[in-house]
């Protein structure tokens, strides 16, 4: 017998969570599924700033703010812009008012706010439309079932979003490396220094790295260069040291502290090439079905803003449907003419943020930039 849902979530990241955990304290019920055979399957990433506007309002929303403010990252929210020579050309040491979180502890928080009730190891293979608003959804284990509600909350290669829009998301022109220094200050105290107690972003030359200290003394750091979208497929990730020699390459002449984010990072090397959805991405209503997240809005992460993003569309989704209860069509409405200008507006901005990063010049554009977001002279 096919199971059938009032709502049915896929996809248990912040987006997901956030929904799930505003409806079921609430008192609605919400099924979730996720590919992954566990929270703790996979490693979830860096840090993550709260925005007070987004992040910290889908927190509230969630019943989740103590929880979070009890796993901050204290101090997480210094930043430093160094150039390739790793001379500081500015450093702040953050207000408290976009606090860091790791990843991972965030995604527990939310989790523990929506009950920890998800279907883990729940992979959906095809979704189609049925009369009337509903969905059926086709699991990769083969087990079927229908949900008058489909949320497509899957991520930037969403099996939902084809029944809404054609978009893909497209290669910004950015590729990521992934690399980790475990107890930097221990081991690489040179690199510790130039990065600072928070985030760094070291740049120049259309590249640079981006790095983060976490709260159990790890520095967590992307080599990013601006370069064709071929590139990460033509090295073999499984021969780290061929990989590594490859990345070298293009920051030959970098401080060696920079350097050594490269050199003394234990494998895996993490490909990460950097794709966005088109700007100002939307789609026609379509009954019983929406998106949130990265699956509506995929941008480049340099604003900040994909994650805080996501947990809000979960909590405003998530009103929207306790404000129209018995009206999914009017929640869904009032929920998505929100979102869209919402997301449109902070994918302007990072690509905004992109262009400055990777400026021939170096950081001098990211400087002007961030001394502007503060309020003092460039």
């Amino acid at each position: 017998m096919t199971e059938h849902h009032r709502i049915t979530v896929l996809g248990a990241g912040l987006g997901g969570l956030a929904l799930a955990a505003v409806l079921r304290r609430n008192g609605v019920e919400v099924t979730v599924h996720d590919l992954d055979a566990s929270p703790t399957a996979r490693d979830q990433g860096g840090m993550l700033d709260m925005h007070e506007d987004s992040g910290q309002v889908a927190l509230r929303a969630a019943g989740a703010f103590d929880a979070f403010r009890a796993a901050v990252h204290e101090g997480g929210d210094a930043t430093r812009v160094l150039d390739r020579h790793g001379v500081a050309r500015l450093s702040e040491d953050g207000g408290g008012e976009r606090p860091e979180i790791a990843r991972g502890d965030l995604r527990r928080v939310l989790l523990d706010a929506a009950g920890g009730d998800v279907r883990w190891g729940s992979k959906a293979v095809a979704v189609h439309p049925l009369a009337g608003g509903r969905h059926r959804v086709v699991l990769a284990d083969g087990h079927e079932l229908t949900t008058d509600l489909l949320v497509g909350a899957d991520g930037a290669w969403s099996r939902v979003r084809p029944l809404l829009s054609p978009a893909v998301p497209e290669y910004t022109g950015v590729s990521f490396v992934e690399l980790t220094l475990p107890d930097v200050a221990e081991r690489h105290p040179e690199t510790a220094e130039l990065a600072g107690p928070g985030g760094m972003f070291a740049l120049g030359d259309e590249r640079g790295f981006l790095a983060h200290r976490d709260g159990a003394g790890a520095l967590h750091a992307y080599a990013a260069l601006r370069i064709g979208p071929d590139w990460l497929g033509s090295i073999d990730f499984t021969d780290v040291e061929a990989a590594r020699s490859e990345l070298l390459r293009h920051f030959a002449d970098w401080h060696p502290a920079l350097r050594a984010l490269i050199t003394e990072a234990p494998a895996p090397l993490v490909p990460r090439p950097i794709n966005a959805l088109p700007r100002g991405h939307r789609w026609p209503r379509t009954p019983g079905v929406t998106l949130l997240g990265d699956a509506a809005h995929v941008m480049s992460p340099f604003a900040g803003e994909g994650a805080n993003l996501a947990m809000l569309d979960g909590a405003e989704l998530g009103a929207a449907l306790l404000a129209h209860p018995g009206d999914v069509e009017t929640a869904l409405a009032a929920y998505e003419a929100a979102m869209f200008p919402r997301a449109e507006a902070a994918a302007a901005m990072s690509a905004a943020g992109l262009e400055a990063c990777f400026e021939p010049s170096g950081p001098d554009a990211l400087v002007t930039m961030m001394r502007g977001f503060a309020g003092t002279p460039a």
